[in-house]
């Protein structure tokens, strides 16, 4: 069987989409699913997307790491699919869709940027060496002084495979500050299992860390990615993070058929 997909890249954080609302695709074949996001022997990305048909929303998100098991929320990939939900004439400029983690809103504009809801954040763990909080996807956030050198690969999965996180493991982010309201940001991602261009719910993360320890007072936070610029911004409401967004590009690569 021969099944069409786009891909679709945001800020490097790259995506396999496929239109499911027949419900033809073989989403339980996790085989599959990483060989299709395999770099040499088959398309090609950091995570596989399926639009699916929801009763109540535009659509639905289904969302696959490159290792090919169904994971949590992916910010880049929820950007990335709002554009080829456009393509298809599912949406205009602005849509509501379901995902993993809840209802998401979100916006395209004629240039190619999304903006894209994320979920609120009621609940930060913060040490005195490290963040985590949850934002869609659970994140790991600590500082680091020469980012641009850091083994971000090995210390990593050093700390996703620790004691720390048990078996389900977290995102690890490295994050460095330029200016008062501007990051730069290294994301190790697991389910790829490595470092990536870019992680949306990372970023986000990292942006309200960086408020919850008080190493910015801006509610709109400009961060510097492996593959180029996000921003996030968000409402501090008592303990609560609301209102989050997060902004960037979300472009078409190519569209192409391949045997299942």
């Amino acid at each position: 069987m021969k099944i069409t997909f786009n891909k679709y890249e945001g800020t490097g954080n790259d995506f396999v989409m496929i239109d499911n609302r027949m419900g033809i695709f073989p989403k339980t074949n996790s085989q599959l699913i990483e060989k299709l996001c395999d770099r040499r022997f088959g398309i090609g990305a950091d995570g596989l997307i399926l639009l699916e048909n929801d009763t109540e929303t535009d659509f639905r998100m289904v969302y696959f790491n490159s290792d090919g098991n169904e994971s949590s929320m992916c910010g880049n990939g929820g950007r990335c699919l709002v554009a080829f939900a456009k393509s298809l004439n599912v949406i205009q400029n602005d849509t509501d869709f379901i995902a993993t983690d809840g209802p998401h809103h979100a916006s395209i504009f004629e240039n190619g940027i999304v903006s894209l809801g994320m979920k609120e954040v009621d609940f930060i763990k913060i040490e005195s060496d490290y963040v985590f909080l949850n934002t869609g996807s659970p994140h790991h956030v600590t500082m680091i002084d020469d980012l641009k050198n850091y083994d971000v690969k090995n210390e990593g999965a050093k700390i996703r495979y620790s004691d720390l996180y048990g078996k389900p493991g977290s995102n690890v982010n490295f994050v460095s500050q330029i200016s008062e309201n501007h990051f730069a940001l290294r994301t190790y991602e697991r389910g790829v299992e490595d470092e990536t261009l870019s992680c949306g719910t990372g970023a986000t993360a990292a942006a309200i860390a960086m408020h919850a320890i008080g190493k910015t007072k801006s509610h709109h936070i400009h961060l510097d990615v492996q593959g180029g610029k996000l921003e996030v911004s968000f409402v501090k409401d008592g303990d609560k993070y609301t209102n989050v967004f997060l902004k960037g590009p979300a472009t078409f690569v190519f569209e192409g058929e391949i045997d299942l």
